[in-house]
């Protein structure tokens, strides 16, 4: 449509059968010719609107649905912004769907019709891809995922879900790397007070990254020798735990409590609503970036502690897990610690682990790193030693 004043602009137009039953005519601005240059583009905008517009009007038959405008209708649905008591996925799940579906399902599915997808060309598609076998499971469960939501919103029958045959491995081509005890203390005595201490944690409950920078001073009971797990952070957006489960208290060694408490007189953040690794260049108000403090001081500590092995926040998870079951723990008593959703991702189901069997376990790693390091009787963070805080290095 022609305009007097700024750029021209798509108009969709349908009819539609009002209250009274009487048939009316809608139309709705798709965009203008600057957002939507061509006619074709200006289709398929339109193709996601009419998606939305027929959701109450029978299914089939009905004009064909492409990949593309399926996605679009799934972002609408499923991975918008992060409201107030949000059940959804979480944030850092969305991110990563969305990306994926940027990155590697739209431009290959996205002017295919939803049946026209089949799952030997999918099946062969991904072998073509030049990604790790993990990477392209999590494409083909995604595309699954999609696919389920054309059948809920019946643009598909039930039980037509192509993405169902396809056949991918997620096995690794090799083993993740973890630390050993050895390794760990090489690794603290490179470490400067603040980055120490966020190690020290994480080797030591198995924390997640968001759950870690997500934690508040008010979440240590140093007392009770607890800690609160009830939200983790993604890009500085604050969302729930991965799972129910997750959010499960996790039990403190004395040894972690003690340097918590020596941490938390020296931080300048230290009231119950800060954050417990709070930003000084963000005067507090943000966390710290886990991928700057993981690449501009862990890291690089490890290379001067000759650590060989590639370092990430997951291979504390990994080291501690594998600390406890060289410990000879209860397979119930790891995943309880690590809190997992499922004991299928611990290798099997058993009576229920108690607190102090949870405890006890935890403390048998603490003792390990104590006695490896051999300081027993002194603070790990003495400040007169070679522990004092670093000057701020890190930006986020």
């Amino acid at each position: 449509m022609k305009r007097k004043q700024g750029p021209d602009c798509w108009i969709f137009r349908w009819r539609e059968t009002d209250a009274s039953g009487k048939r009316v005519r809608r139309k709705v601005v798709l965009g203008t010719v600057e957002k939507y240059p061509t006619e074709s583009s200006a289709i398929r905008a339109a193709e996601s609107l009419r998606i939305t517009i027929n959701e109450e009007q029978p299914r089939f038959p009905q004009q064909p649905v492409s990949v593309a405008a399926l996605i679009t209708h799934f972002k609408q649905h499923e991975l918008g912004a992060m409201q107030e008591d949000d059940e959804g996925r979480a944030y850092s799940t969305r991110i990563v769907y969305k990306d994926f579906l940027r990155l590697y399902v739209e431009p290959k599915w996205g002017d295919a019709g939803l049946r026209e997808v089949r799952a030997v060309a999918v099946e062969k598609w991904l072998r073509t891809l030049p990604i790790a076998k993990g990477t392209k499971s999590k494409v083909r469960n995604i595309m699954s995922v999609l696919f389920n939501h054309a059948i809920r919103h019946e643009f598909l029958p039930q039980n037509s879900n192509p993405i169902s045959m396809v056949r991918q491995s997620a096995k690794r081509k090799s083993i993740p790397d973890i630390l050993d005890v050895a390794e760990l203390v090489a690794l603290f005595e490179e470490l400067s007070r603040r980055e120490r201490v966020m190690v020290l944690l994480d080797a030591l409950t198995g924390l997640r990254r968001g759950e870690l920078m997500a934690l508040k001073w008010k979440d240590a009971n140093l007392e009770e020798l607890e800690l609160a797990v009830t939200r983790s952070i993604y890009r500085q957006v604050v969302g729930p735990c991965k799972t129910e489960a997750s959010m499960k208290p996790v039990p403190l060694d004395p040894w972690i409590a003690e340097e918590l408490l020596t941490w938390r007189r020296a931080s300048p953040y230290n009231q119950p609503e800060d954050w417990i690794f709070a930003s000084t260049r963000k005067k507090g108000k943000q966390p710290y970036s886990p991928d700057a403090i993981l690449k501009r001081c862990i890291r690089p500590a490890a290379t001067r502690a000759k650590i060989t092995k590639r370092i990430g926040w997951h291979t504390f998870r990994r080291t501690f897990s594998t600390l406890l079951k060289a410990n000879g723990e209860d397979v119930k008593v790891i995943q309880e610690l690590l809190r997992h959703a499922s004991a299928k991702i611990t290798l099997d189901v058993y009576a229920q682990a108690v607190t102090l069997d949870k405890r006890r376990a935890q403390s048998k790693v603490a003792e390990m790193l104590r006695a490896g390091r051999g300081m027993a009787e002194k603070c790990l963070l003495d400040p007169s030693g070679p522990s004092a805080i670093s000057k701020e290095i890190v930006s986020d």
